[in-house]
């Protein structure tokens, strides 16, 4: 008996094209192959074949399948022979009969005469006069008579001792086994579904595997909502409901949509949305996720407008981000506060909710949104709580390139949050003799020393720092490059802040000034850089400073845009590669241009005060003659 796992297995090894196309002519489209369909006679391609989703599709004639059934259908081989043919292709061993295994088949295949059975009397139940509550209850809902025969809406009556014997050709074990009675140690088995409406749950064939049954009145204790344990038959985190009607309208409309419960499918399936499922009370698993994303590449989450839609919808994105691939993710529908997807068609009509499926929010966005409103944001504490929330998302996701994109973007929206862009000013020079500002506060003075001494940054950066605290009128004047800076170089965001805050209160006078003698660093080499050398033309300082923020402010940049391409080489290797030259280029050149900034400036400058202090000295008697 060969497991479901290994037939997954086999089907991941052996690219289905490669097997189509040695008897079929295909031809690329896209991201999927095209062919005129080998099971009809047609002119105009309509069969198609997808690789990613492991199925080919005949929009004419409807043939559908995956390899194994390519090999018995178009070849004409039977089931174990097409296996073994795939597995010699995919260097796979066929296991070998499994009597255990093939025992438990036979259970299985006897448990699903047990639940189609159940199916069958629970229906009868329905329209019987004892399940009147539970009609009245679908009637209430607006259900259409076709939705309550599709999706086999039932009644169990409000006993412990009922199903036994409607269902006496069973035996009693096989009931408790396929979830239908409880059994508690000594005590005679009971009834698992009493006074509930009963709904079938099936498995990707259709079979009745299991139940979900809704209370019709509410009573101390007992569950809104229960389903059948798990059962040999019934895995709740290998099942989703609704997967056999979804699948097939997911292929016409290109779209899953995954809702909270069975009565949100069913809802939708009444307004004539018909690709929807739903998990079976637990949050979606990676199982469940691996299942749907063969299906369609990004799959919508619709869960209720109250806070525990919100956290449904949050523990499906924690299991998805480390599952993350190229092209695959996730879109989050946020239904108005208070309502479900029942609630939305019936107030504002099937259209309202069909545009929300059609805009959902990204992952990202999803990610960034809650975090940001998950709790207020009042203090630097607060907001680096967020950033770390914000990277532990990031952290989770497997794909490197998919998590450096993921941590980018993040990163960016947190920088823009917490550091906003302040509004342009017009710069002018500062008029001379103007009033002398309030001397700085102690507060604002150890904020100065603390962003001066903070993290090892090179002479270069702490020159630029001690510069414009020289210049003070010039911090005004770079003003959106500082800011800029602070969104892309983190490390800078408190010193940037700090400047800008503080920027009107500094002077440049003596009394003023901030240097060592106030307790602050002193700055990096002043015969190198103009701008921090004494008597020099105040002019030419703030001409070499604004080069020297316009090169501070280039690198980060640089490095934000190479990392960038990384996340474009699946799409368009070549492009990016030739960009990431282009990157790596200018990157070398400004390194080369930060390493010799100011030395040819200062070898002049230093000639300069060599030629003046020559031509000061006295002439002696020895030149005279």
């Amino acid at each position: 008996m060969l497991s479901p796992q290994w037939l997954d297995e086999l089907r991941a090894r052996v690219t289905l094209s490669s097997v189509i196309m040695r008897t079929t002519k295909l031809q690329r489209a896209g991201r999927e192959w095209k062919a005129c369909c080998p099971f009809h006679n047609e002119k105009s391609p309509s069969f198609t074949v997808n690789d990613e989703k492991g199925f080919y599709h005949c929009f004419g004639c409807g043939a559908h399948g995956d390899v194994i059934r390519w090999m018995t259908d178009q070849r004409g081989l039977q089931f174990m022979d097409a296996v073994k043919e795939l597995a010699q292709q995919a260097g796979m061993e066929v296991p070998r009969p499994d009597p255990v295994a093939a025992k438990q088949a036979e259970k299985r295949a006897s448990l699903v005469d047990v639940t189609e059975a159940a199916q069958a009397w629970f229906v009868e139940n329905l329209f019987a006069a004892e399940g009147a509550a539970a009609r009245n209850y679908l009637k209430s809902r607006g259900f259409s008579s076709a939705v309550m025969r599709e999706f086999g809406f039932g009644y169990a009556p409000d006993s412990k001792v009922a199903i036994k014997p409607a269902l006496s050709q069973f035996e009693e074990n096989m009931l408790v086994e396929a979830g239908l009675l409880i059994s508690v140690d000594d005590k005679t088995p009971y009834d698992r579904f009493r006074d509930r409406l009963m709904l079938p749950i099936q498995d990707a064939r259709g079979r009745v595997i299991a139940f979900g049954g809704r209370i019709l009145q509410a009573k101390e204790g007992a569950a809104k909502y229960l389903n059948s344990p798990d059962t040999p038959l019934f895995d709740k985190g290998r099942t989703l409901y609704n997967l056999h009607r979804a699948g097939p309208a997911s292929r016409q409309s290109g779209r899953m949509v995954v809702v909270e419960g069975y009565m949100d499918v069913i809802a939708l399936a009444n307004a004539g949305i018909a690709d929807a499922v739903a998990p079976l009370g637990t949050a979606l698993t990676e199982t469940q996720l691996t299942m749907l994303w063969r299906m369609v590449d990004v799959l919508v989450l619709c869960f209720d407008g109250d806070a525990a839609g919100q956290r449904a919808a949050m523990r499906a994105i924690g299991r998805a981000l480390p599952m993350l691939q190229p092209g695959k993710s996730l879109g989050i529908v946020r239904l108005p506060a208070g309502l479900d997807p029942d609630d939305l068609i019936k107030q504002r009509g099937k259209a309202a909710l069909e545009q929300l499926l059609a805009q959902p929010a990204s992952l990202l966005e999803t990610l960034w949104s809650f975090e940001r409103d998950a709790q207020e944001l009042r203090t630097p504490e607060d907001k680096a709580g967020l950033k770390a929330r914000l990277l532990a998302h990031a952290d989770a996701i497997q794909h490197p390139d998919i998590r450096a994109l993921y941590r980018r973007e993040l990163l960016d929206r947190f920088s823009a949050f917490a550091f906003p862009q302040r509004p342009p000013r017009e710069w002018k020079p500062a008029p001379f003799g103007r009033p002398a500002p309030q001397p700085l506060t102690p507060d604002a003075a150890s904020r100065l020393k603390r962003v001066m001494s903070g993290g090892a940054r090179d002479d270069f950066t702490r020159a630029v720092i001690h510069g414009l605290l020289r210049f003070p009128a010039e911090i005004e004047r770079h003003t959106e490059a500082l800011g800029r800076l602070a969104r892309l170089d983190l490390k800078m965001a408190e010193t940037v802040e700090t400047l800008l805050e503080l920027s009107e209160t500094l002077d440049s006078r003596a009394d003023m000034a901030i240097s060592g003698e106030r307790g602050l660093p002193a700055p990096p080499d002043q015969t190198r850089y103009a701008f921090l050398r004494e008597g020099i033309n105040p002019v030419d300082a703030c001409e070499e400073l604004a080069e020297a923020v316009a090169l501070l402010v280039e690198r980060p940049a640089l490095i934000a845009a190479l990392e960038a391409t990384r996340g474009r080489f699946a799409e368009d290797p070549e492009e990016a590669f030739t960009e990431q030259t282009r990157l790596r280029e200018r990157l070398a050149a400004l390194d080369e241009r930060l390493k010799h900034f100011g030395r040819k400036k200062a070898a002049i400058a230093a000639d300069t005060e060599i030629t003046r202090g020559l031509a000061d000295e006295p002439v002696s008697d020895l030149e005279t003659d």
